[in-house]
């Protein structure tokens, strides 16, 4: 009914500093509820078309601006959303399902963060200098923006992943055209909302709301955006790389794990265990750092399981907007579905559940009974070759499994296509390190878990990716290098 339609919240691009009434919708759901409570553009071709020709207009200006400049305009967009921070939190535990702890502690003030480290960074690179004094020449490199950057987010992480994009894309004087996942729009519309207020100049952040298929392909084709960085599912980027191929674009691509920590019977579990089921179920184990595959040495096999099960038990799923919640909702009603097929291969396949899905029951209160909510589950002899072992499950669901030696770990850790995150644990610091280096994995992590140093490359190898971003990483894509020789 239109009553009813009256009462939910509708989106609109912005395009140009201006907010553009959209032709058709999607809905978009919240998971914790169930229902529908928001509506975002189904953009295409013509959105696209025209938050591209915004973004080219705006470039002379904003590419001409000093570093300077830019950076103070990105430090007062960060205050501005540090200003809003639990409005923002609010709206992405709603949106996204997470939370709201972990929004409030995680995802806004980090997207904060994003804006106020590539502030800073970009006071700070320098160019390269060589001479041939023999023959009277001298070499420089120039660093230029590209032009306009395409920038596609995903939903597990929809503000913080988002600026992530947009902080070094516009600080090194690109102007940009987002779109942000169809299931997690809210936070970006939001953004928006400040982005005049922050000094940013109309056209310079462009966002377009809509689905992979349409906006997001819309955006790769379009032959006016040399540059595209994407973080989502390796099959999406397998098509990006097609699509984009015949115009020679630049990628960034960061995508899936299968991400294995390796517990050596010298471990400190008391370490270990909590830090484990962090880096298993954080944000519904929606996040592509998390934890799948946990190897475990013989000797501590069989108490480490039995104490990681008796703490997941401990972890409580419900409204994510009650702070002593663990567990939000999922992101959609498919994903779980899919999540829990997973589970149920698993125990055809032989495997043993012991805690979690279908095991232990799962007490909503009443408002949110038709949300998408699942239990940490923990899942034990499972296979190498079963597909929970092999595919990213991308939920609250980990594998336990025993190895004996550290030649044998390695090979079996590396034996799937991903290869993004590991985390090791050892109290033998020549193992730490021997182990580190044969890991087959962009970033591994030794008695600790997601502990991140921005300046530092982030990515993954085999299909995790290509690319890496960072302080210097993400400068170098978000900007064309020349090398001008003068003989003098």
């Amino acid at each position: 009914t239109m009553a009813h339609s009256k009462a939910l919240l509708v989106l609109e691009n912005f395009i140009a500093g201006k907010f553009v009434p959209c032709s058709s919708y999607i809905d978009s759901y919240n998971p914790s509820t169930g229902d529908v409570y928001c509506r975002v553009p189904d953009s295409g071709k013509e959105e696209v078309e025209a938050a591209v020709k915004a973004a080219k207009n705006a470039f002379p200006i904003w590419s001409s601006k000093s570093p300077l400049e830019r950076s103070q305009i990105l430090n007062k967009l960060a205050d501005l959303i540090e200003h809003d921070l639990e409005a923002f939190a609010q709206a992405e535990s709603k949106d996204q399902g997470k939370t709201i702890t972990f929004a409030r502690t995680v995802d806004i003030p980090r997207a904060v963060y994003n804006f106020r480290f590539f502030a800073s960074s970009i006071l700070h690179h320098t160019t390269e200098c060589t001479e041939m004094a023999t023959i009277g020449c001298v070499h420089y490199t120039s660093r230029a923006p590209v032009g306009v950057a395409g920038l596609i987010s995903p939903w597990n992480l929809p503000l913080y992943l988002l600026t992530w994009k947009i902080a070094p894309a516009i600080a090194c004087g690109n102007t940009v055209v987002a779109k942000p996942s169809e299931m997690t729009s809210v936070t970006a519309w939001m953004m928006c909302k400040l982005l005049e207020k922050a000094g940013v100049p109309h056209g310079v952040v462009n966002v377009v709301f809509g689905t992979g298929a349409k906006a997001g392909e819309a955006l790769v084709c379009h032959p006016d955006v040399p540059l595209i960085s994407f973080t989502g599912s390796t099959l999406t980027a397998q098509r990006i790389v097609e699509k984009s191929a015949p115009h020679c674009k630049r990628l960034s691509l960061e995508l899936g794990g299968k991400n294995p920590a390796i517990v050596f019977d010298d471990a400190d579990l008391s370490q270990c265990i909590p830090t484990t089921l962090r880096s298993s179920f954080a944000n519904q184990g929606e996040i592509c750092l998390c934890t799948s595959r946990i190897f475990v040495q013989r000797g501590i096999y069989s108490e480490f399981l039995k104490r990681f099960v008796a703490e997941a038990k401990k972890w409580k799923a419900g409204n994510p907007s009650d702070p002593t919640v663990d567990v939000g909702a999922l992101i959609s009603k498919e994903h779980l579905e899919k999540v829990r097929s997973y589970v149920k291969k698993a125990q055809a396949e032989g495997a043993r559940v012991h805690c979690g899905e279908g095991v232990d029951p799962l007490a909503l209160p009443t408002g949110n009974q038709k949300g998408y909510f699942m239990l940490p589950t923990v899942i034990a002899e499972v296979k190498d070759e079963s597909c929970c072992m092999q595919e990213e499950i991308f939920g609250p669901v980990t594998c336990v499994v025993e190895f004996d030696t550290e030649e044998e770990v390695i090979e079996r850790a590396n034996r799937v296509k991903y290869g993004l995150a590991a985390t090791v644990w050892s109290s033998n610091v020549g193992r730490v390190h021997r182990v580190a280096q044969r890991l087959q994995s962009g970033l591994v992590w030794t008695n600790c878990w997601l502990v991140r140093d921005l300046n530092l490359p982030f990515g993954g190898m085999k299909a995790s990716g290509i690319g890496r971003e960072g302080a210097k990483d993400s400068y170098e894509f978000f900007t064309e290098v020349k090398t001008i020789t003068i003989k003098h």
